[in-house]
């Protein structure tokens, strides 16, 4: 038998190397959790407080009256952006998770003319910053007439070449073709054969492209700040934003800034359920191509 060594160094270095790791995952949590506490604190306070007093603890307690004041400004206008915002999420996140699943899918279990240089391409698509592609979007939506309207946000978030990818991927890993073939010896045809056998099992992936698809068209801001115009059709981000210039453009004479943070945080409390509720489809999803032998 082979001597062992102990290339750690002993029990001291690795509680060490424990306690190194623990601080540092310590320090990173604290990071990535102080804005949103920040966020909390700073929605308890009114205009003049948000400035003169300290921007990491409680003064005062006026989330109730921010609460009312940002659902019932200019007619209640946030209702409206916070509906928009949802609605443009929930119909991106659910159409661009199937067009990814049934795209990957016949990626993964069709041979056709063209495949492997077409999915390149898609591949390659993934490298692409999406701002650099807002204006050539604008143009092409303004030669059909889409320009300011729901469909000129809701079209372009319909394409994630990285749901593509990753449903290709899951649908490799997941879907036997032994399980394609005996459907196919039953006489089920191939529409029927994705839509009865293979969609269940690719639905942890479908959750997966879902969630990412949801939470990009729910935090994006350049594509809808450049295709709409009317207030109305705003969603949050872009909604926010016009209260935050209107605030600093009259020098802090409108008291708008406490409705902006208030606003921003109610913004996140749906991509946080969102995540709690589906969070298990989430994580099997990610996790299962790396224990498929």
């Amino acid at each position: 038998m082979a001597p062992t060594t102990n290339k750690g160094g002993g029990p001291g270095a690795g509680l060490s190397t424990r306690v190194i790791t623990t601080a540092l995952l310590g320090v990173f949590l604290v990071y990535s959790l102080l804005p949103l506490f920040y966020l909390v604190v700073s929605a308890t306070k009114d205009n003049d407080e948000l400035f003169t007093s300290f921007g990491l603890w409680f003064s005062s307690f006026d989330l109730p009256a921010n609460l009312r004041e940002t659902f019932t400004r200019d007619d209640g206008v946030y209702l409206n952006w916070l509906w928009n915002t949802a609605y443009y999420s929930v119909t991106s996140a659910v159409g661009a998770a199937f067009i990814s699943t049934i795209a990957g899918y016949a990626f993964a279990k069709y041979r056709f003319p063209g495949r492997i240089p077409l999915f390149a391409v898609i591949l390659g698509s993934i490298m692409i910053p999406q701002t650099a592609l807002v204006i050539p979007t604008y143009l092409l939506l303004s030669k059909i007439g889409l320009i300011d309207t729901p469909l000129a946000v809701i079209l372009p978030s319909l394409v994630s070449p990285f749901g593509v990818y990753l449903m290709r991927v899951y649908a490799e890993q997941s879907v036997p073709d032994d399980l394609l073939n005996a459907a196919r010896v039953d006489g089920a045809g191939e529409l029927r054969i994705f839509w009865s056998v293979a969609l269940r099992v690719l639905m942890p992936g479908f959750v997966t492209v879902l969630l990412l698809s949801f939470v990009a068209t729910w935090n994006n801001y350049f594509l809808p700040l450049v295709v709409l115009s009317t207030p109305e059709l705003y969603p949050l981000t872009v909604g926010l934003a016009s209260w935050n210039s209107i605030a600093s453009a009259g020098g802090g004479a409108q008291p708008l800034f406490p409705l902006v943070i208030t606003g921003a945080l109610v913004s996140i409390l749906p991509i946080v359920v969102s995540f709690l509720f589906l969070q298990r489809f989430w994580q099997g999803g990610l996790t299962f191509g790396a224990l498929k032998d």
